[in-house]
């Protein structure tokens, strides 16, 4: 798939971004690299149910690059059990300025993510280990979570290293964010072209 071509799809999720910045033929260009990689290794290991190119572009590159569009100031972002790097890969080629740290317990999937970010040139930390098994005193401006097991605990886990936010790629069956008082939910977010997808956003009080 070229880079015209993931562009086309992708304008649904970033047509409300105000005047494109000039980097997104760049971005189109490593999405497309990207795409390659994961179409190679999907091939012999497991990184994603979602086979067709086209879905891929649509449901982990446009859902993860949407919620990179309403991120506003973030320094420093964790992306809680990233699998093949959604939505945090996607959304450090959008924001390169923000320090990325990937954090993927599964061996294949962690060692995936070693060589998509050797691929795109990326300075992208990889933690491959549960989160639960990072210093204590590591914390992020921001935490993201997509399709992780036991949301409740995840979502627990990633409270506490957030010292700002925590969004949440989910749908609107799992709308509630079942963390303590320190932080207050916007209204779900619907995702472009999707029935029940949504993101949630939390804001440290």
């Amino acid at each position: 798939m070229t880079p015209e071509n993931i562009a086309q799809l992708l304008q649904p999720y970033v047509a409300h971004v105000p005047n494109p910045e000039p980097g997104w033929p760049h971005i189109h260009a490593q999405l497309a690299l990207y795409l390659q990689l994961i179409l190679k290794w999907n091939a012999r290991t497991n990184l994603t149910a979602i086979r067709t190119p086209e879905e891929i572009v649509r449901r982990h590159f446009g859902e993860s690059l949407f919620a990179g569009t309403l991120l506003n100031e973030c320094p420093t972002l964790l992306d809680f059990g990233s699998g093949p790097g959604f939505p945090g890969l996607p959304i450090q080629l959008l924001r390169p300025e923000i320090a990325v740290t990937l954090a993927e317990s599964q061996g294949k999937k962690a060692a995936f993510l070693r060589e998509a970010v050797r691929t795109l040139n990326l300075t992208t930390e990889i933690w491959p280990a549960r989160v639960e098994a990072m210093p204590s005193i590591r914390q992020f401006h921001t935490v993201t979570l997509r399709a992780v097991d036991d949301i409740n605990a995840a979502i627990a886990e990633a409270a506490a290293r957030a010292s700002h936010r925590v969004l949440i790629l989910t749908t609107s069956r799992q709308s509630a964010f079942p963390v303590h008082a320190e932080f207050r939910q916007a209204e779900p977010i619907p995702l472009p072209e999707s029935s029940n997808g949504v993101l949630l956003i939390a804001e440290r009080l």
